[in-house]
């Protein structure tokens, strides 16, 4: 950890830790902007109005805000606790079909269907930590895997219960507090997605400017020191796992709520290799580099699927090669190393 970052050398860890969670006017200038697209057109200048875009892209602004929500999920193990997960789909998918199969047979709130999911992909994460946190390296690459592989294909086995390769069907959208409905242009799935985002971002933002969250640093950096020191190291994982497997699930579950729908695509390796690369681009260890890294992947991918629906990957592996060849720390570290170098000179 840079000693630079320190707000002085007498200060106590409750005050660099206060000092830490202060908010920078850029990140109130960003969840402002969040708000834009909601802006309608005719309350600008006439000459703006034809450029207003945002209302038409509704729909993808809601797979952003969702999509961001699962990158936060696997920052919190991997960028801040070094725990590599390459099925953390496995709890998206969970999330995902627990919301649609509540929505179908039992009942349609979201809130009440965002908080079973929470709870099912929670507690499977934290059975699975007993698990996944024995293993390093390699190995455990290989257990997350095997894991969001396995529950897959038992997706998949199990059409009785979620349709297997067709979907889960007849999912319906209840009304947000029995009140707001779903509309067809996409405005309340864009809110409510921000909104749920929104708080789960400030719950991890004050996990991460923590004792806990610097504990969890600390074991990613020398695990060894932090049990010599007397940290409780694999309690310390467990929570954070079942922290993260929450939140995947509740992305998970925006996602099935927003579209209506529920696929095997939710459980895939292709989700969990997305959102991997989602963090590389963006910057690992850093909330705000999941959220970037969200929004050059998918609206990159939304145009060059336009442009070429085939091989639109081929244009994302060369844009992921040129930013890690590049910016070796994703888009935001690189760009916090140019103000640093722009500060000193």
């Amino acid at each position: 950890m840079n000693a630079s970052a320190l707000p002085g050398p007498a200060t106590n860890l409750q005050t660099w830790i206060a000092a830490r969670a202060k908010w920078h006017p850029a990140e109130i200038v960003f969840w402002l902007g969040c708000l834009l697209p909601l802006l309608p057109a005719s309350l600008l200048p006439g000459f703006l109005q034809k450029y207003w875009i945002f209302d038409s892209y509704l729909q993808l602004l809601s797979q952003i805000a969702i999509t961001a929500l699962f990158a936060i999920s696997l920052d919190l193990i991997l960028g801040y606790a070094g725990v590599v997960s390459l099925g953390h789909a496995a709890f998206f998918g969970l999330g995902a079909y627990a919301a649609g199969l509540i929505a179908k047979f039992w009942f349609t709130d979201p809130l009440l269907g965002l908080a079973c999911a929470a709870l099912l992909s929670g507690a499977i994460g934290f059975l699975a930590s007993f698990v996944v946190l024995r293993f390093h390296g390699l190995a455990l690459i290989m257990i997350t895997l095997g894991l969001g592989q396995l529950l897959a294909e038992g997706a998949n086995s199990a059409t009785w219960l979620t349709g297997g390769a067709d979907g889960l069907q007849g999912i319906r959208a209840g009304k947000i507090f029995g009140t707001v409905e779903f509309d067809i242009f996409g405005q309340t799935a864009y809110i409510y997605a921000l909104m749920v985002a929104f708080l789960l971002f400030l719950l991890s933002r004050r996990i991460t400017n923590s004792p806990f969250g610097l504990s969890l640093q600390g074991i990613r950096d020398n695990s060894r020191r932090m049990l010599a020191i007397g940290a409780p190291n694999q309690w310390h994982l467990r929570k954070v796992f079942t922290i993260s497997a929450a939140m995947a699930g509740i992305a998970g579950a925006l996602l099935t709520q927003t579209t209506q729908t529920c696929s095997l695509e939710t459980l895939t390796f292709q989700r969990s290799a997305d959102v991997l690369v989602i963090l590389i681009l963006g910057g690992v260890g850093r909330l705000y580099g999941a959220i970037a890294g969200t929004i050059i992947y998918m609206i990159a991918r939304d145009f060059f699927s336009d442009v070429n629906p085939q091989f639109w990957y081929f244009w994302i592996g060369l844009l992921l090669i040129g930013v890690v060849s590049y910016m070796p720390n994703g888009l935001l570290g690189g760009l916090n190393w140019l103000l640093l170098k722009w500060r000193r000179a």
